[in-house]
């Protein structure tokens, strides 16, 4: 069976956020184009993701040197453990559907976060004579993303770094498919924001029988 892994990054519902507003139109078309699917939804917002601290560093330390996993500190363990099982959902999915805003060019720090927690050697990539090479190179993935501003394109577009940090990631990770969809403008558009939005849903709809 096909595993989606539906990860958004917002602290907002659809009712007031034009990302996951899109993001829920797109889920909503897919569920019903592939009924078979199975659809994990991780709210970042609402889930344990462990920065990685003192205490990571330390479990790691001591896993490395070759003690025990129950051997580690109850903060070790917790931390350690999560980060894992976090990184072994992300390997065991199919596809990926990253909903975020564009926050001071990038996207909110719980996201990083996240990405943290899936880098992992050995895991979603390895490293060679040749340099690193990407494990997980049959997935797919795409990111719905909101942009009060217009950064397609102009000098502007060199500033937007969520959505460009996110190919760099899939890359670095294998991933042979990486689309981008955009909400842009409505900020700095208001009078026109509606129709922005549902633009944005009608291409989300569409794309969403493909993806």
């Amino acid at each position: 069976m096909t595993k989606v892994l539906y990860i958004t990054a917002h602290p907002h519902d659809d009712t007031q956020s034009y990302s996951m507003a899109v993001g829920k139109a797109f889920l909503d078309t897919y569920k019903e184009v592939n009924a078979d699917h199975e659809i994990i939804n991780l709210d970042l917002y609402n889930e344990d993701i462990p920065h990685i601290d003192v205490d990571v560093f330390s479990g790691w330390g001591k896993l490395r040197s070759g003690q025990a996993f129950d051997e580690l500190s109850a903060e070790e363990k917790g931390k350690v453990g999560r980060l894992s099982e976090l990184c072994e959902q992300f390997i065991a999915a199919d596809k990926y559907i990253f909903v975020t805003p564009l926050w001071n060019f990038s996207f909110p720090p719980v996201l990083k976060a996240y990405i943290d927690s899936i880098a992992v050697a050995g895991k979603t990539f390895k490293y060679t004579e040749q340099g690193p090479v990407g494990l997980l190179t049959d997935k797919k993935a795409l990111h719905i993303q909101a942009r009060g501003g217009i950064y397609s394109e102009g000098p502007a577009a060199q500033m937007e770094m969520g959505h460009r940090y996110l190919d760099i990631m899939m890359q670095f990770f294998g991933v042979p498919s990486f689309e981008g969809l955009f909400v842009e403008g409505h900020a700095a558009m208001p009078d026109k924001a509606e129709e922005i939005k549902e633009n944005a849903i009608a291409r989300a709809k569409d794309l969403a029988h493909t993806f």
